[in-house]
This record gives C-alpha cells, sequence and structure tokens, in this order.
C-alpha cells in the first residue's frame, strides 16, 4: 500500500502527463491561448512601469511646479491606455482558447469514449451499472479536462513572473532581495496545501460518480420503487451516499478556506516589507519615489502568478481520477473482432449452432454443447423452462456475445468471421424488453433511416398488427410517443419493435418472445403473417404458448442449458415428459380455473338453504 508520501509525487506526474495528452491534442489553439497569456503578463508588468514613468515625469513634476501640460497628460493617458488595451486583448485571447481548448477535449473524449461502448461487447456491459457508464462520459470526462481553463493562464504568467522578478532587480536589487525572502514561504504553504488537499478531491469525486450511479438506477427503477412502496428506502440510500459527497465537498472547502487566506496574506507581508524598507531607502536616496511605487506595484502582481499555477494544481487530483476513469474505458478488452467475409445469399438464412458454451461468469455455463440447425426460410420455435439459456442463445445467434467454446454460423460462415455491418444488415432481433425512444413512430422504425418508404413502413407495420393503432394516432407515423413509448401499451409497444425489426427486411429474424403483451388471437395473426408474408425469413421465436409453439415448423427444447430434444411439436408432445408438462402447463391452467368457474356458478344456482347447509 503507497503511503501518502509516495502516491502524490504520483498524482502530480499523472496530472501534468494528462495536461501533456491535450497540448499534444490541441498545439495550436494551446500555443494561442499561452501566446494572449503571456500578453496579458508582459502587459501588467508593463503597467508598473507605466505607472511609475506617469509618476516620475507627470504627476511628480506637477506638484512641483503646480501645473502640468496637457501635452503630458495626453501621452501618459495613452501610455496607460495602450497598456490596458493590449492586456485586455491578452486576456480575450487566453480565455477564449482556453475555452475552445477544453471544450474541444471533452468533446473528443466523450466520442472515443462513446464510439468505444458501442465496440465493446454486450458481456462487457453486463459487468458494469449504466450509472457507471454515464458518469465516465459525463463528470469524469470534465473532471479529465478541468486544468485546462487556468492551464493557459499559468503558463503564460510564468513570463509575468520572470519579467517582473528582472523588473524588479534592475529597478532596486536591495528590496528586491527583502522582497523575494517571502517567496520560499509562499512556495511551502502551496506545497503544504496541495498535499492536503489532493486526496479530498480525489475522495469527492470517486463520490461524486457513486452519488450519480444510484440516483440513474432509482430514476431507472422507478416503476419498481413506486409500485414496492420503497421511495423511502431509496431515498434514504441516496441520501447516505449523497451526505459522504457532502462531507468530503465541505473538508476540501475547510482546507481551501484555511489557506486561501494565507496564501493571499503572505504577498501583502512582502509588499509592506517593501514599503517599510523601501521608505528608508527613499529618505537616504537610494530609490526615487517612483521607483518604489513601481517595485511595490510589481511584488502586488507577483502574488498573482503563483496563485495561477496554483489553480492548475488544485485541479489535478480531479483530472487524475477522471482520467484514470476515462482510460479504464477506453483501454478495456473484449472489443470484438471482425473478419472480411461476406454474405451472399438472399431469401431465408440458414442458421447452425456448433456445440456452442457459454456463461456469463467463468465456470457457470448457461449453455452447455447446444447444436442444432435452421434451414433457410423455416420457423423454429425455441422453448425451455426459465434460466435454461433461451434469451443467450438469442444473444448468440446475432452475435451480441460470441460463445466461450463451438461457433454458430450464418449460411456456413462462422459469425466471428463476418465483416462488421453484415450481420446486422442479414439478421434482427427483437428482444424481451423493448425499448423506443423519444421519437416519433418513423424515427422508431427507421432509426434515422431517411430512404425507408412509406409503404415500406406500413407493410411492416401491417404484418406486426400496428397498422390499426398507428394510423389513429394524432400524426401518425409523425406522432411523438414518449420516452420509452410512455403513450402506448405495453403491447404497442412490442408491435412497434417488431415492425422496426421488419421495416429491414431480415433474412433471420428472432423474436426473444417478442409478442408476450399481446392476447393469443393477435399473436396467432403476427406469426402466421410472418410464415407468410415474411419473404421467405427464417424465424426463430422463443415461445411459451402452445398456440405460438404449434405454428412452427419444428420446435428445440432446451434444459439446464442444453437441448434435451429437437423435432415438431406433435412428436415432442408424444416422447418428451419435460416438453408436454411445460407447454401444457398453461392449459392446464385455463382448464383448472374454468373448472372453478363451473362449480362456482353450480353453487350459485343451488336454493339458499340448501347453499347454507
Amino acid at each position: 500500500m503507497p503511503t501518502e508520501q509516495e502516491h502524490q509525487p504520483s498524482v502530480m506526474r499523472e496530472g501534468f502527463r494528462v495536461i501533456g495528452h491535450a497540448v499534444r491534442g490541441e498545439p495550436g489553439i494551446f500555443a494561442g491561448a499561452v501566446l494572449g497569456s503571456a500578453v496579458y503578463g508582459v502587459m501588467t508588468v508593463g503597467a508598473s512601469w507605466a505607472l511609475g514613468k506617469a509618476t516620475e515625469e507627470v504627476v511628480l513634476p506637477a506638484f512641483r511646479d503646480g501645473h502640468a501640460t496637457t501635452g503630458a497628460l495626453l501621452a501618459a493617458a495613452l501610455l496607460i491606455v495602450g497598456v490596458a488595451v493590449l492586456k485586455a486583448a491578452g486576456v480575450i485571447a487566453r480565455r477564449v482558447l482556453a475555452g475552445i481548448m477544453q471544450y474541444r477535449m471533452q468533446a473528443r473524449s466523450r466520442r472515443d469514449v462513446t464510439r468505444q461502448y458501442l465496440r465493446l461487447p454486450l458481456a462487457w456491459h453486463h459487468r458494469h451499472p449504466t450509472g457507471q457508464l454515464l458518469s465516465n462520459a459525463g463528470s469524469d470526462v470534465e473532471a479529465a479536462w478541468g486544468p485546462l481553463a487556468p492551464l493557459p493562464m499559468a503558463v503564460g504568467v510564468v513570463v509575468m513572473l520572470v519579467t517582473a522578478a528582472v523588473a524588479i532587480v534592475l529597478v532596486d536589487p536591495v528590496l528586491a532581495l527583502i522582497g523575494f525572502l517571502i517567496f520560499p514561504a509562499i512556495a511551502v504553504l502551496n506545497f503544504v496545501y496541495q498535499r492536503r488537499l489532493s486526496p479530498l478531491v480525489m475522495k469527492a469525486q470517486q463520490l461524486r460518480a457513486e452519488v450519480s450511479e444510484i440516483a440513474h438506477e432509482s430514476f431507472d427503477g422507478a416503476l419498481v420503487v413506486k409500485t414496492l412502496g420503497r421511495e423511502d428506502d431509496e431515498a434514504a440510500r441516496f441520501q447516505a451516499k449523497a451526505a459522504r459527497l457532502r462531507d468530503a465537498n465541505i473538508a476540501v472547502g475547510r482546507i481551501r478556506g484555511m489557506f486561501d487566506p494565507l496564501l493571499e496574506a503572505l504577498p501583502t507581508l512582502g509588499v509592506l516589507a517593501v514599503l517599510g524598507f523601501g521608505a528608508l531607502r527613499l529618505s537616504s536616496g537610494g530609490v526615487t519615489a517612483g521607483e518604489l511605487i513601481q517595485v511595490a506595484y510589481l511584488f502586488t502582481l507577483l502574488a498573482f502568478p503563483i496563485r495561477a499555477l496554483g489553480w492548475v494544481l488544485a485541479e489535478l487530483p480531479r483530472s487524475v481520477v477522471g482520467w484514470t476513469r476515462v482510460q479504464a474505458v477506453l483501454s478495456a478488452t473484449g472489443s470484438m473482432e471482425h473478419g472480411a467475409a461476406r454474405l451472399t445469399g438472399s431469401g431465408g438464412a440458414r442458421v447452425e449452432v456448433r456445440d456452442v458454451r457459454y456463461g456469463y461468469v467463468p465456470g457457470v455455463p448457461v449453455l452447455s454443447g447446444v447444436t442444432f440447425g435452421v434451414r433457410p426460410g423455416r420457423t423454429v420455435a425455441v422453448v425451455g423452462p426459465t434460466g435454461s439459456g433461451k434469451s443467450t442463445l438469442t444473444q448468440l445467434l446475432v452475435r451480441l456475445v460470441d460463445p466461450d467454446e463451438g461457433a454458430v454460423l450464418l449460411d456456413g460462415t462462422d459469425l466471428r468471421d463476418l465483416a462488421r455491418g453484415e450481420i446486422s444488415a442479414a439478421a434482427a432481433l427483437v428482444p424481451q424488453q423493448t425499448f423506443l425512444f423519444d421519437d416519433t413512430v418513423r424515427g422508431n422504425l427507421t432509426l434515422g433511416t431517411g430512404d425507408v418508404p412509406d409503404e415500406r413502413i406500413w407493410a411492416a407495420l401491417r404484418l406486426a398488427q400496428a397498422e390499426g393503432f398507428v394510423s389513429a394516432l394524432p400524426k401518425g407515423l409523425d406522432t411523438r410517443i414518449g420516452e420509452r413509448g410512455a403513450t402506448l401499451s405495453g403491447g404497442q409497444r412490442q408491435r412497434l419493435a417488431l415492425a422496426r425489426a421488419l421495416v429491414r427486411e431480415p433474412r433471420l429474424l428472432i423474436l426473444d418472445d417478442a409478442t408476450s403483451s399481446v392476447d393469443a388471437q393477435v399473436e396467432g395473426r403476427i406469426l402466421r403473417g410472418l410464415r407468410e408474408g415474411s419473404g421467405g425469413s427464417t424465424v426463430v421465436v422463443v415461445a411459451y404458448r402452445m398456440a405460438t409453439i404449434a405454428l412452427a415448423d419444428e420446435v428445440v427444447y432446451l434444459e439446464h442449458g442444453a437441448v434435451a430434444d429437437q423435432g415438431t411439436h406433435e412428436r415432442l408432445l408424444l416422447r418428451c415428459a419435460g416438453y408436454r408438462d411445460l407447454v401444457t402447463a398453461y392449459e392446464r391452467e385455463e382448464a383448472e380455473r374454468a373448472a372453478l368457474g363451473e362449480d362456482v356458478r353450480d353453487l350459485e344456482d343451488l336454493p339458499g338453504e340448501e347453499v347454507s347447509a
């Protein structure tokens, strides 16, 4: 475990490495911002020279002679105004360019993080909560590039620091020596300040991310929280973490509140010391009044460069934490490699699953040695009890995850050998949990693809049994449906999700219990329509209802992550007891309810006294 003394230099080194990365990323803008800051620094020192010059050439002669010429006053004014204008130009250039640099680096990092999210396989996302991923792309990116705003200022004021120090020495070395004694004290105070502040800022940044994770999880699970009456518990969980963040920020504020006044006071003490000794030098003729004013003013300026450097140093701990969290995403392994093979066939795709094994957790397989095939244009129902691996199988069929062992083939080609985009162009998955965007119906069906004609959209809606309710919407295809399709029922959302897949005219259509929220009659019409009008697509459907399963050409029955049997629905009913018990359970339950209803009606028909007896 590294000690605090060992940790601090590493934070500083890593912080400057992050800054170096930004400078290499935007060298031109950084150079312009530093140039603007350098102009500001030189003109700030120049202001002291102009003030001393005006004092010597205009103010003191005016007091001595009792009047001042218009030309002298105008010259002094132009000198001071000219320096001020150049100084303002430097400030504007520094701030504008520093802001551009910071926001460009933030935008670049967010794009890199988002692209990495899209490249990484679904298995990686399973291990990382959504709130953490949002924090990586949001507050962590902002923290990583936080020092870029004061950075050009800090670099530029080094010029001011050197220029002012040289000017002081040239004016009067004795006063310079007296004033410079204050800088070791300021440096030591700054060093102690950073060492005390860094671990507190790092802790606050980490807690900020944790608060974001809890907030996202609570809001995303609002339905569960409200329906189970857990609002107070979630509020308490959030409050506990937020209280820790509050305490961490207060600790940071305490350190800043303790050291900031000291850092402000030390330069003032230096100025007082210079004025005290300068008054003695003035009385002895060692310096003139203008030189004393110039030196005193320069010493007031020298405190600012040191503070500007302190601003950058104060941001480094947060920057390192944010950068580390962002880099953890950008350096994550497991992104899927793609081959160069292309799919050249048409019509329904041929699917082969060969001895596939897969588990989300090492050593805990979900699928074990699954093997089966689907001929082109056929409809296959995947059936099995809860936890048998049906949904995992659907993810493997569209390569959301890769098998640990074995292979999944499309038209005889291993999915891992296909070029990027080939699978999504040929196959479509409609998952159990429907997701719709806060967009129009058209936008949700085409997902931004502007070349899909309305005829094709309406054909997909008809096939998904969604044409009727979409036509009844206020603006039809152009009706906004709210976040996650909040204005629609569960069955309507499922039908739109199915239509979204059908618009692409896939050669392989996979339905993972995608019609569970619609009634059996509508589901039957959808599946019959797919068989008759899906353009010969191969259909793999995860199903539970017997009426749905009976429409399939063949059934693959899974048990404990393995294929227990495969064949037609009728044959499996006869020879597979596990399959028979599973698919007839729903019908048995319905029959029992019906029988119970008949018994109740029979009782209601009896005379009152017989019922009471």
